[in-house]
């Protein structure tokens, strides 16, 4: 539809104001030809309203600027329009992604967020915050838990509303229903990957382990290596920084320990061991096969290219989201944790001859 005259009513100035008004559902409404109700039916989806007069009011909507009041809307229809958002302020790579694609997807689903940073001691700030984001009048919340000790104190919190926790692998509770991507999946991914090119050393540099992360990637290690008939071997656990593996790699090259390959629990991890292998002469892959976690941005431009496990934040944020409305709506929603995919660059080699 086109060439919409709005109405002096719809942009008169407000007394006293340097601005024009917002335009309200009553002015669309007006301009529209339709009554407040079917407004208010276009604005929230529902199905019994033409396409012809959908297709009208949306035209108006856009052509004079109205945008829903998002606490009267949550006043008339008892629903909230906002969910709270719990993290642990940390820096790394997934749980920075998580939150981004969750406060991306809630906007999209047309709901606001408010996020809260818990820290230690967790058993006092996790229950504070809760508290807060159900003050707000949140319809739910999605907690961000990679690290063992804050699930533990979401756990043992209490909350009125609906909480979701984003932890791998993590059980749900009576109170706390939890979901996340398979990443143990994805480890198994990365370990078969470098069995079916013939290696049978294969080393983890592992996250911590006082990450629901770090353990789930490490168990998908073990479990890929033992369903091969392989024993794991070496495994050293860190702190997913590129300086611990930097360091731990030289002392691997010092003893002349270093393994046929290596799957390394993230990408920052792979970056740091590859720099101490280059720095003395051990080529990646010819002489040792690594393989990531994560596909950050500029993997594929490291030295050798890194063949890596590639996690969708977006994918994850859409089903938690789905999850979460699911629990404030009272339906059942498909909980199945979502797969990661493995990407082959060059960063790994088949075996051609006995290392």
């Amino acid at each position: 539809m086109a060439g919409i005259t709005v109405p002096h009513k719809a942009t008169e100035e407000l007394p006293g104001a340097s601005r024009r008004r917002k335009p309200t559902i009553n002015d669309v409404a007006g301009i529209a030809g339709v009554s407040f109700g079917t407004v208010s039916r276009v604005l929230n989806d529902a199905p019994d309203v033409s396409a012809a007069t959908r297709q009208r009011v949306l035209q108006v909507i856009k052509d004079i600027g109205y945008r829903r009041n998002r606490a009267a809307t949550a006043l008339v229809t008892s629903r909230s329009t906002s969910i709270g958002i719990l993290s642990d302020g940390s820096p790394r790579f997934g749980p920075v992604g998580t939150l981004m694609a969750l406060e991306n997807i809630a906007r999209k689903k047309g709901y606001a967020t408010t996020v809260i940073s818990v820290e230690q001691p967790y058993g006092e700030s996790v229950q504070a915050a809760l508290d807060t984001l159900d003050d707000t009048g949140v319809g739910g919340i999605i907690v961000i838990a990679p690290v063992v000790n804050m699930a533990a104190a979401v756990w043992n919190a209490s909350c009125r509303i609906p909480v979701e926790m984003i932890a791998a692998g993590a059980s749900s509770t009576p109170n706390v229903f939890t979901y996340s991507e398979n990443q143990e999946l994805g480890a198994r991914l990365a370990t078969q990957h470098l069995i079916d090119l013939g290696h049978t050393d294969i080393a983890h540099f592992a996250g911590s382990m006082d990450w629901f992360d770090g353990r789930v990637r490490k168990r998908g290690w073990e479990a890929a290596l033992r369903d091969a008939g392989l024993t794991p071997g070496l495994c050293l656990e860190g702190d997913w920084s590129p300086r611990w593996a930097y360091e731990t790699a030289l002392q691997l090259v010092r003893e002349h320990k270093v393994p046929q390959a290596i799957f390394a629990a993230s990408d920052h991890t792979a970056l740091g061991l590859i720099r101490a292998f280059a720095e003395h002469g051990i080529r990646v892959p010819e002489d040792v096969s690594v393989v990531g976690f994560d596909d950050i941005e500029g993997s594929d431009y490291f030295l050798p290219p890194l063949t890596t496990v590639r996690q969708d934040f977006t994918a994850l944020a859409l089903m938690s989201m789905e999850v979460l409305l699911g629990a404030m709506e009272g339906r059942d929603v498909d909980r199945t944790p979502i797969a990661p995919t493995l990407v082959v660059r060059d960063s790994t080699r088949r075996v051609t001859s006995p290392k």
